[in-house]
């Protein structure tokens, strides 16, 4: 499978667009072979590029990760907490093939939804919350499921 093109050099959002932050994170991401300042300084990060599930358009976003013993990553649909689901999350639900950026390197992956409601969410989630003490804090400031996704890597 074919990594998902994207635009390796984005132009800057309109002003106000709410990518104009990530725009930033995700310069910095390319231009430092994976490491980035500011909030995310030290942390798993790795840019999720999507296909827009309206648009057909290349989408990246950056975003947490936790590496799995198997070798895939499990990713948040936090959203900062807020009550709609991240585009991204969309994205994958409409299809599954993503690219992965995890510093230097650039694969394909198939993302896959952990089942709502499962005893796998449910580990996978106290897991890692209690990592990273942001996603139980999303979680109790929303009342929809923050959706767990795995990345398997198929290149």
């Amino acid at each position: 499978m074919a990594p998902v093109q994207f635009d390796p050099a984005p132009t800057a959002p309109a002003e106000g667009d709410p990518g104009a932050y990530n725009l930033q994170v995700i310069q910095q991401f390319r231009e430092n072979g994976g490491k980035v300042g500011g909030p995310f300084e030290g942390a798993a990060l790795i840019l999720l590029t999507t296909r827009g599930a309206k648009s057909g358009q290349a989408r990246t976003v950056p975003t947490l990760y936790f590496a799995q013993p198997d070798g895939s990553l499990l990713i948040f649909g936090s959203n900062g907490g807020a009550d709609t689901h991240p585009a991204w999350y969309h994205n994958v639900k409409a299809d599954p093939k993503v690219t992965v950026e995890s510093g230097d390197e650039i694969y394909s992956a198939v993302a896959r939804e952990v089942p709502p409601g499962s005893e796998e969410r449910e580990r996978l989630f106290a897991e890692a919350s209690s990592e990273v003490q942001a996603f139980a804090d999303y979680q109790a400031q929303t009342e929809r499921q923050i959706p767990l996704v795995v990345l398997s890597r198929k290149d």
